[in-house]
């Protein structure tokens, strides 16, 4: 399904954004066909594991009440609310036990759409000696798009797979892909 279409690297990493039941079929913010994306990321996750390339997942973890829930004038109704069955990781989703969590989106003043936004990771990153990172999750149109520009701002070399992410608008999501290619990450 994925394999010939990359080559993990010495210095790659694998970051898998907020793959969780909110986003996923019957969740709070549900994004169409975002359960299609994990088998294609259990592969990559899988080929990760064989190359011993460290694995990163991001999640959205935020408080009851959140600056970003339509109640207090946001963009999206309440999702992920932390210890919440909504703000798990997809059951599908085949996870090592050294996955390092990237948790996002629990300000009190302001929303965490990309998994490198005042959570440390570029500098974890950086400290591990990742140049390259490779990116697939959710949504496309929102958080992948943020993450993808915050790690080439950070200077990272990024490669988003297509077919393991999708967007919550057709047509944003399509913008999405131009945008982060014209941004410098490679589109595969």
């Amino acid at each position: 399904m994925v394999k010939n279409t990359y080559n993990f690297g010495e210095e790659d990493a694998l970051l898998i954004i907020d793959v969780q039941k909110d986003f996923c079929k019957g969740g709070a913010l549900a994004v169409p066909e975002a359960e299609e994306i994990i088998p294609v990321i259990n592969e990559l996750i899988r080929e990760a594991e064989k190359k011993e390339i460290r694995i990163y997942a991001s999640r959205d973890w935020h408080p009851l009440e959140h600056i970003s829930f339509q109640e207090r004038d946001g963009q999206w109704p309440p999702h992920c609310i932390q210890d919440t069955e909504g703000a798990e990781f997809h059951p599908d989703l085949n996870l090592p036990e050294n996955t390092i969590v990237v948790t996002k989106g629990v300000r009190f003043d302001q929303d965490q759409s990309s998994a490198f936004d005042k959570t440390g990771l570029a500098y974890q990153m950086n400290q591990e000696g990742i140049r390259c990172i490779w990116m697939g999750g959710l949504a496309l149109d929102v958080c992948v798009l943020q993450s993808v520009t915050d790690a080439l701002k950070a200077g990272f070399q990024v490669k988003l797979i297509k077919a393991a992410t999708r967007p919550v608008d057709p047509d944003k999501g399509r913008q999405a892909i131009e945008d982060m290619a014209k941004a410098g990450a490679q589109i595969i």
